[in-house]
């Protein structure tokens, strides 16, 4: 993913925490939520909907 994008990219809930990719799972991860938000051929699917807890 490109560099530039990654540094204005922001988790779309109200803390707006940056995210971090995971190249090998092919999602954008927020520590703050812990949400992972997947890359779905090149472009982020930032809804929350779409998002799933790393947690369970």
């Amino acid at each position: 993913m490109d560099p530039a994008l990654l540094a204005i990219l922001a988790c779309p809930d109200t803390h707006h925490s940056p995210l971090t990719p995971d190249a090998e799972a092919g999602e954008l991860l927020c520590s703050t939520c812990d949400r992972a938000f997947p890359v779905r051929d090149g472009i982020p699917v930032l809804l929350l909907d779409e998002a799933r807890h790393r947690s369970s």
